[in-house]
């Protein structure tokens, strides 16, 4: 039962840089026998990902990635050109500069722009912790909460570092208007799975937990 549970709660992942369709073909196999909650892969496989795996997993792909400086209008393109691609759940990267300088509304802007143009489809915000002060971790908490998008996520996995147990703890205390959390990059063990879970992840992004589940 457990080991169902955080299946249930995984977007299985494969966003490496030289990713082919074999290899994303295998993922979302994986992610329809077990159930995942989504596979996350790369805009470019969204199309053929959809087509095959017919609605038994949820396809979910990233926008602004991995950097999150792109334009706004560079991300709404994207996640047009995604939806219409058949994508159902959307990862999107802040701008982090703006963060930095403290643009929040830019910010806020943005995502809104985004969660627009996904129509009715998840949003999730990368707002990379690796990079961030607890106190600009608490203000990514408010501005996402007052978006229109449903999760706030931790990281991309290519900045450096990945979720941490704190982070996890942290923005559970400061998100509100029942925004989600989204635990991604360095779950290195099922335990690290059982402790985001319960300190409030409801998403678990891995390349590799699906593996140590099920091998």
């Amino acid at each position: 039962m457990e080991k169902q549970l955080i299946l249930s709660h995984i977007d299985h992942t494969l966003l490496k840089q030289d990713a082919t369709w074999d290899q994303v073909r295998e993922i979302c196999k994986e992610g329809m026998e077990q159930k995942t909650a989504s596979v996350c892969i790369p805009p470019t496989f969204v199309s053929q990902a959809a087509s095959f795996v017919g609605g038994q997993v949820a396809i979910c792909t990233v926008i602004g990635f991995p950097n999150g400086y792109q334009t706004t209008a560079a991300k709404v393109f994207e996640t047009r050109n995604a939806v219409g691609n058949g994508a159902d759940e959307i990862d999107m990267v802040i701008n982090l500069g703006w963060l930095k300088e403290g643009l929040y509304d830019n910010i806020f802007q943005e995502i809104n722009a985004v969660k627009e143009a996904c129509e009715n489809k998840i949003l999730k915000v990368i707002v990379e912790t690796c990079l961030l002060t607890d106190e600009e971790k608490i203000k990514m908490c408010e501005v996402v909460s007052r978006s229109k998008a449903e999760y706030i996520k931790t990281s991309t996995g290519f900045g450096g570092g990945g979720a941490t147990l704190a982070d996890i703890q942290l923005f559970q205390k400061y998100v509100f208007n029942e925004t989600k959390i989204k635990a991604a990059g360095g779950i290195k063990s099922i335990q690290d799975a059982r402790e985001f879970l319960a300190a409030g992840a409801d998403r678990l992004g891995s390349s590799s937990l699906l593996g140590m589940l099920c091998k």
